[in-house]
């Protein structure tokens, strides 16, 4: 039961300090086993005054989806992203889950600043109000999203057509003989990490600027888009 959930795991159920109470992050989780694990994260990070979107990958045994669902259940301010993907590491599929978590965001009710997406295996070396603090310290305004222009070695990347494949059940991402177009719009790609923290406003920038959408559809066929869609984006002057 959903008593029985917040009081054994102990979950926080007011914001901590004045601070924090003003200052909403919100969370993409994207998840596809270890129940346990996954639990001990939203446990970690869970604030009353934040928002948490979970991504469920689509390929995750039932049992598992309806154990989520049943925990996500008991929040208000914890929902399972309304699209969800068959995800492959390293493909689009990936990166996509990201933006379907980021489009439920943007309509919903809570006035979040800033958005941290973590897989199931992340866990916090820092409090919610450690985590803000350091935020506004150098960051305020800012996306943190490091990065730098694409070096030689993973140039193959964005240079040849990948595909995502599924074979004896193991999904995989493999080249194909086909050389890719240069980037829309002439743009500089640039290489980072695929985890980030982002201010709201560029999210909103990323989901609706013709730019944004024309590098999400020219990464398709990417290796690990994730890792340079984001970065890219926040190099663009402005």
């Amino acid at each position: 039961s959903c008593s029985t959930v917040l009081k054994t795991l102990h979950f926080i159920t007011r914001p901590l300090s004045e601070e924090e109470g003003n200052f909403s992050l919100a969370y993409i989780i994207t998840i596809h086993k270890e129940l346990e694990m996954f639990v001990r994260l939203l446990r970690a990070i869970y604030m009353p005054q934040n928002i948490y979107c979970i991504h469920i990958d689509e390929k995750s045994p039932r049992d598992y989806k309806t154990a989520v669902q049943n925990i996500v259940d008991c929040f208000e301010n914890i929902f399972i992203s309304s699209k969800r993907e068959s995800v492959v590491y390293a493909g689009f599929s990936r990166l996509q889950a990201d933006i379907n978590c980021m489009r439920d965001l943007v309509n919903s009710k809570v006035q979040w600043n800033y958005v941290i997406n973590l897989c199931g295996q992340d866990y916090p070396l820092k409090t919610n109000k450690e985590i803000i603090q350091y935020i506004k310290s150098k960051w305020n305004g800012k996306n943190i999203t490091p990065g730098i222009v694409q070096p030689l070695h993973v140039k193959h990347r964005t240079e040849v057509s990948y595909r995502e494949y599924v074979h004896s059940g193991v999904p995989y991402v493999y080249p194909a003989k086909v050389r890719k177009a240069q980037p829309p719009h002439n743009l500089t790609i640039y290489f980072g990490s695929a985890y980030y923290i982002l201010t709201k406003d560029f999210v909103e920038f990323t989901l609706s600027d013709a730019r944004a959408k024309a590098l999400l559809e020219w990464s398709r066929d990417t290796y690990s888009p994730d890792e340079h869609f984001w970065v890219t984006l926040n190099r663009l002057p402005g």
